[in-house]
């Protein structure tokens, strides 16, 4: 009973963890993207045409955090689906 119950409480952990990892992503798109435009401002100093270039940069890390995030959530949805197919095969013993 022991062993259960701490196998509980980590899943619960984790999965709280794992929440406020979601949760983070809006914030990194938004930091990205002000990143680059920092980059942008500092590279127009050099020719105006290059503030596009380091928002795009900024674009580009911020689809690149989405994609990593989306990697890692079918991870999760799969470890999940496992976890559902282990406990239905110990419910059949």
């Amino acid at each position: 009973m022991h062993k259960k119950y701490i196998e509980n409480k980590t899943k619960k952990i984790q999965g709280f963890a794992n929440a406020i990892n979601h949760l983070s992503l809006g914030i990194s798109i938004v930091v990205a993207i002000l990143i680059g435009i920092g980059i942008g401002k500092l590279l127009a100093k050099l020719y105006e045409p290059l503030f596009f270039f380091g928002l795009a940069l900024g674009v580009a890390a911020a689809i690149l955090n989405v994609y990593k995030a989306y990697k890692m959530l079918l991870k999760d949805a799969k470890e999940l689906e496992n976890i559902k197919t282990t406990n239905t095969n110990d419910d059949e013993d």
